[in-house]
Order: C-alpha cells, then sequence, then structure tokens
C-alpha cells in the first residue's frame, strides 16, 4: 500500500472516530443515592448535667419500598471502659412504631413502607450526670447498627454508624473570682506579667 493511502485511511479513520466519539461520550453521573443513615449530635462538646439529642435518619436508598428497619444504639468500647462517664438515656421519640431506650443504649424500629427517596427520623435524649467524669480525651461515643429489607422482603442491607459527643468540664469563676480578689487588696502582678 502506498503510503499517500495510508495516510488517508488514517485521516478517514481519525475523523471517524471524532464523529463517533460525540455519541459514546461518558454521560454524567446522576446525583449519588443518599447514605441510608445519618446520625447527628445537637452538641459536639457537653458538660456534666446538661443533656444531649442525637438524631437518626434513615432514608430509603433503594428503588422498591422497604418493608423492615431496625436500629440499635450502644456505647463504644471505649465508652465502656471508662467508669467515670456517668449517662442515661431519658427518651426516644419519633416516627418510629418501636423506640425504647434502657440505660445506655436503645432500640428503634421505624414505620414502614418507606418508598424510595423517602426518610424516617428519631431523637434520642440522653442527659450526663452532674458528677461524671469530664476533661480531655473523654468522650461518650455510641455505635448504631441498621438493618432493613426491601423487594418485599427478599432483599437486605445493613450498616454500622457511629457518633459523639466531647465530654468538657464546666469552666468556673473561681480563677476569675481570685483576680478580681488581688486587685481589690492592692496587690499588682509582678513587673512585665500580664
Amino acid at each position: 500500500m502506498r503510503p499517500t493511502t495510508r495516510r488517508r485511511l488514517g485521516l478517514s479513520s481519525v475523523l471517524a472516530l471524532g464523529i463517533a466519539l460525540p455519541g459514546l461520550a461518558v454521560q454524567p453521573a446522576s446525583a449519588a443515592a443518599a447514605a441510608p443513615m445519618t446520625i447527628s449530635v445537637d452538641k459536639a462538646s457537653a458538660t456534666p448535667g446538661s443533656t444531649v439529642t442525637i438524631t437518626m435518619t434513615f432514608t430509603n436508598d433503594q428503588q422498591t419500598n422497604t418493608q423492615f428497619v431496625y436500629q440499635s444504639i450502644q456505647p463504644t468500647w471505649n465508652t465502656t471502659q471508662d467508669p467515670g462517664l456517668k449517662y442515661a438515656f431519658k427518651s426516644c421519640t419519633g416516627e418510629a412504631v418501636q423506640c425504647d431506650v434502657n440505660g445506655t443504649s436503645g432500640t428503634v424500629r421505624y414505620n414502614v413502607p418507606v418508598i424510595p427517596g423517602a426518610t424516617r427520623t428519631v431523637k434520642l435524649t440522653y442527659d450526663i450526670a452532674a458528677d461524671s467524669a469530664c476533661g480531655p480525651s473523654r468522650r461518650i461515643d455510641f455505635y448504631s447498627y441498621v438493618y432493613y429489607e426491601y423487594q418485599g422482603g427478599q432483599a437486605k442491607k445493613d450498616g454500622v454508624y457511629n457518633t459523639g459527643t466531647d465530654i468538657a468540664c464546666k469552666t468556673t469563676p473561681a480563677r476569675a473570682a481570685l483576680k478580681g480578689a488581688h486587685t481589690a487588696k492592692g496587690l499588682k502582678a509582678p513587673a512585665g506579667r500580664h
């Protein structure tokens, strides 16, 4: 084959490929499906004597109705190993046929069916005891197991989700009061220190 013929065939192939590519172009990805479970807390940091609310929202990420949704929530191993942390669930409310709390754990069965893309939400509230341990690295962490069935109960899915709150010590006005007392007595800090 003569070089000129090869060049023409090569050019024709490139043009044909260029014309065909727009039809083969990768379509933009559709919006990502919502995660089947989102868990959040109303306080990233709380103090002894306060209350924390956990919000758990189940989203049906399937193409068929969800017939059964079960969820449990319990403290992590690290949390159970800190005997100074004192807390207890006091309520569980929301879109559920069962929403029970007992001490440091709870179980939920959501209202069903849940149509594709629809959500169900529950809120669990716990109290941190006034005499609970607090300070750096002190956290109340939970892990939550979610199990659900869809496609007429023929398919199932599950997963584990985490959430938690730092337990900070209350700041007391003692230091500020002490400083004010020194000033009132006419005591001054050494020069060069503030």
